[in-house]
């Protein structure tokens, strides 16, 4: 049995279905979150925890040969937060594997640090760090930003004005990586054992600025213009006063000052390694909408 936190969300419930489909038996954790229409094929068992709680993870734990993370706390519904989700609520399945024995699949990011500016970053080295430490055979994987995501926040920002907003000068580099390569990797280093002890880091093959990302939406869409900027001293103040009275914004504003400076990795080992994977330009994505 197959055990996928964060199953409901656009990654865990790809690769619920991938494993699902290869007739995998699968359990998919929900803090009472309802999936998407459609999102998780019928036969997908769906159970009730939540990674912030250690003792609801304990009835759903039995049986499980191998415990997948596709959790995250940035932006997340509900009021959770990197410190609670990626890095607490992964520290409980790490121990809630342990006592089973399970095996584990961590998804973390590229970039996860202790010194990075970003809360993400910092919780997912965390985690990366307990699952180290632990008796469990692991593999971590550390996928670029989404593309799916980021589009998708373009056109919420764009709103009756057509003209996405970007935080910051948007011209920093980014090998934005679509969601799909990133549940194959998964699915085969659940399947894979010899993939254990590994820390496999995929990136998309089209690197990309945040601003022509913008620009692409807008063509895609027929919509017209070009993408509105939040300047850097703004976001400064949001990450420093606003966010005061509005942590959740202290965060985003945070996250949008490193992208716009931190360089990103373009890495064609993984896929040199494995090039049967998916490799799906961020072009591609966006023509997809």
């Amino acid at each position: 049995m197959i055990l996928i936190a964060g199953g409901t969300g656009c990654l865990g419930s790809l690769v619920a279905n991938r494993l699902h489909r290869r007739g995998v038996p699968v359990r998919v954790l929900s803090r009472g979150l309802a999936p998407h229409p459609g999102a998780l094929d019928a036969g997908v068992q769906l159970v009730r925890a939540d990674v912030r709680d250690p003792t609801s993870l304990l009835a759903p734990m039995e049986g499980v040969d191998l415990v997948v993370s596709a959790v995250q706390g940035f932006m997340g519904p509900g009021g959770v937060t990197p410190q609670s989700v990626d890095r607490d609520g992964n520290t409980h399945l790490v121990e809630a594997a342990e006592r089973v024995g399970a095996d584990i699949v961590m998804v973390s990011v590229i970039g996860a640090s202790p010194g990075s500016p970003m809360e993400l970053m910092r919780a997912k080295y965390a985690a990366e760090q307990r699952l180290r430490s632990s008796g469990s055979a692991w593999t971590i994987l550390r996928p670029e930003a989404y593309a799916e995501t980021w589009i998708r926040l373009l056109e919420q920002t764009a709103g009756t004005s057509h003209r996405p907003l970007v935080f910051g000068r948007g011209d920093n580099l980014i090998a934005w990586v679509s969601v799909v390569d990133v549940a194959a990797l998964v699915e085969r280093a659940v399947l894979d054992a010899s993939l254990r002890g590994r820390v496999l880091e995929i990136s998309g093959p089209e690197p990309v600025t945040l601003t022509r990302l913008a620009e692409m939406v807008m063509t895609q869409h027929g919509w017209t213009g070009r993408p509105r900027h939040v300047p850097r001293p703004m976001l400064h103040a949001m990450a420093n006063t606003v966010g005061l009275l509005k942590p959740e914004m202290a965060l985003q504003a945070r996250a949008a000052l490193a992208m716009d400076e931190v360089p990103t990795t373009h890495d064609t080992e993984l896929r040199d390694e494995f090039p049967d994977l998916p490799c799906t330009p961020v072009s591609d994505v966006v023509a997809s909408l």
